[in-house]
């Protein structure tokens, strides 16, 4: 069974929902025609307005968009409610929150079991890190941490590289100095689609919008940009 994740940078579903080109690749990788498609949102705490905008992105194509409560009436039987969709979608917001409540559900099982089947997995800034073996995150007060993450994906991943300053210089001192372990990062509007835990395709909705790949050479970092397909040429 293909295991597919699409890591987003950040901003795939805008404000005035003028592109949504991410969106309707990340739901064109399910290859249905109306896919159950779920949405997560614990790293925002369940807030209103990740779900609402979640349903106004993707109710402009056709699927069955839905979301999983975690704060509210979760669903007795949290697996196969999980198992049930073709894709699911994870919020931006605090990663260690959500991961520790992920873990308290037993959800983070529940996503490989789905991962393993061939669900399509996929979300954006907390929503892309939370797959790889670490990422950088805001989600403690102060500088930029390093934390672990899933492992479903090789690596570490870094999120709005070039929309929040700090990103991009500590990714890459943390890198340099073996903070985190190598991997990739991906700017808002950019994201890296993963088959079989290998990275097939950058993908991006914005024309300048770059995925980047860092590694460490002695003690420094080094940053290559990766071939990122612009959606709209499609």
């Amino acid at each position: 069974m293909k295991t597919q994740i699409l890591a987003i940078g950040g901003a795939a579903i805008p404000e005035n929902l003028d592109n949504l080109l991410l969106i309707k690749y990340f739901l064109s990788l399910t290859k249905k025609k109306n896919p159950r498609v779920c949405f997560v949102g614990a790293a925002h705490g369940d807030a209103d307005m990740g779900r609402l905008r979640f349903y106004a992105g993707f109710s402009q194509f056709d699927c069955k968009p839905t979301h999983l409560p975690l704060f509210a009436r979760t669903p007795r039987d949290l697996e196969s409610f999980v198992l049930g969709h073709d894709a699911i979608y994870v919020g931006g917001g605090n990663t260690r929150s959500m991961l520790a409540v992920w873990r308290e559900w037993s959800l983070d099982v529940y996503l490989r079991k789905a991962f393993e089947r061939g669900i399509v997995l996929g979300g954006a800034s907390a929503g892309s890190i939370c797959w790889f073996e670490q990422g950088v995150t805001d989600s403690v007060a102060g500088p930029l941490t390093a934390m672990n993450c899933l492992s479903l994906l090789p690596g570490s991943n870094c999120p709005h590289y070039d929309s929040e300053a700090l990103r991009r210089p500590t990714y890459s001192k943390m890198v340099a100095g073996g903070k985190i372990i190598e991997g990739v990062a991906a700017d808002d509007g950019a994201a890296l689609h993963y088959v079989d835990g290998k990275l097939l395709l950058a993908v991006a909705s914005r024309p300048r919008a770059k995925a980047y790949r860092l590694t460490r050479f002695g003690k420094r970092a080094v940053e290559r940009a990766l071939p990122t397909h612009y959606l709209a040429k499609h």
